[in-house]
């Protein structure tokens, strides 16, 4: 069992535990591409990481002997938010106790675990999945543990799941990706485009999908546009369930046809054709239209974007509310594109410059 409670300063813990240990972590945002609600059939998706929206997480670990219950305390820090407030109980209780369990770790704990996240909530942008993972990763360097990459998914992945009910994995990966990702079938791949703001793609992770060349020149910028309004990713997924479970041609129709635009799209990638690309986004965004994950407002932006010369548009995410993402051909035209989203009402916009285009990152 585990409660809420401050830990105190290093030194005034129980008897015998340690000083406290300081640990860090940090993973960004994400925004899907291609694939969302379809992923979860077996669909593949595609994902850009997003690190103009950072977070970090800073974990105090005192660790202790003898019996007891461990003290948890993680609080988060959001954009604009005054002070840091405590995440559920619920959730911070399984996310240490996972932790303890794929660790091993069996002593008692007094763990204090503050998170900076910069992504805005209920935007489809990963901020669960983001800040469960610089949490992983700040509890585990307090702790003294390696965890390698498939470790950390997992301990990121149950909390997701903890969080939307059924997770794909695509957010679990992304918020920790240094380059766009190709997902399928549970495994990720880093595909080596340049991502303004992320370093060298040649360090992306290729596997099968990125085995045809060095680098792709794919040169875009992405626009991300905030509604304004706050989706619910658990609720989306819900809704798109039930129209599912009472239309099993309408799933079909619809994890079919996905598959087959985020297979062209990665092909698009590859060969650098950002008009055909922007094509499937576009195409994929009535399709999830047509299951009911997009509003009114969505649809406005994503018209405002394609007035604007975006060579494609649509919601990214979740669905019910969130944001929309466009892909521009080059920085005059997603200059345009800002322009008009801003017009049109979104409340925030970032730009993730690739390719050539990446040394220009905001």
């Amino acid at each position: 069992m585990s409660r809420i409670n401050a830990i105190a300063t290093a030194g005034s813990g129980p008897a015998g535990a340690e000083s406290g240990q300081v640990g860090r972590g940090r993973s960004h945002g994400k925004a899907i591409l291609l694939g969302e609600h379809a992923v979860v059939y077996g669909a593949p998706a595609l994902a850009i990481p997003l690190p103009q929206l950072p977070v970090t997480a800073t974990a105090t670990m005192v660790r202790g002997s003898g019996a007891g219950h461990d003290e948890i305390n993680i609080a988060i820090a959001w954009p604009g938010s005054a002070s840091a407030l405590p995440l559920p109980l619920e959730y911070q209780r399984h996310l240490v106790s996972t932790f303890k369990r794929e660790t091993g770790l069996t002593d008692r704990l007094r763990v204090e675990v503050l998170i900076e996240c910069a992504v805005p909530r209920g935007r489809g942008l990963g901020s669960s999945a983001a800040y469960a993972r610089a949490s992983v990763l700040a509890l585990a360097d307090a702790a003294g543990h390696r965890l390698d990459a498939e470790r950390v998914f997992e301990l990121v992945q149950a909390s997701e799941t903890l969080a939307h009910g059924r997770a794909s994995g695509v957010d679990a990966r992304a918020t920790g990706a240094a380059a766009p990702i190709y997902f399928t079938s549970g495994t990720a791949w880093e595909l080596p485009i340049a991502i303004g703001g992320i370093g060298d793609p040649a360090g992306a992770r290729g596997g099968d999908p990125a085995d045809r060349g060095d680098v792709w020149a794919f040169d875009a910028v992405f626009v991300v546009a905030d509604s304004g309004v706050s989706g619910s990713t658990k609720e989306a997924v819900s809704l798109v369930r039930r129209r599912f479970e009472r239309d099993r041609a309408m799933r079909e129709s619809f994890v079919g046809g996905v598959s087959d635009l985020t297979r062209a799209a990665l092909e698009n990638l590859l060969r650098g054709r950002v008009g055909d690309f922007g094509a499937c986004m576009t195409e994929n965004h009535r399709l999830l239209r047509d299951v009911g994950v997009s509003t009114d407002r969505i649809d406005a932006l994503v018209r405002a974007a394609l007035v604007a010369g975006a060579s494609g548009a649509k919601i990214s995410g979740g669905g019910l509310g969130g944001c929309v993402i466009a892909v521009a051909d080059g920085l005059p035209r997603a200059g345009e594109v800002v322009r008009h989203l801003r017009e049109a009402g979104a409340d925030n916009t970032w730009t993730v410059p690739t390719g050539r285009f990446a040394p220009h990152a905001p």
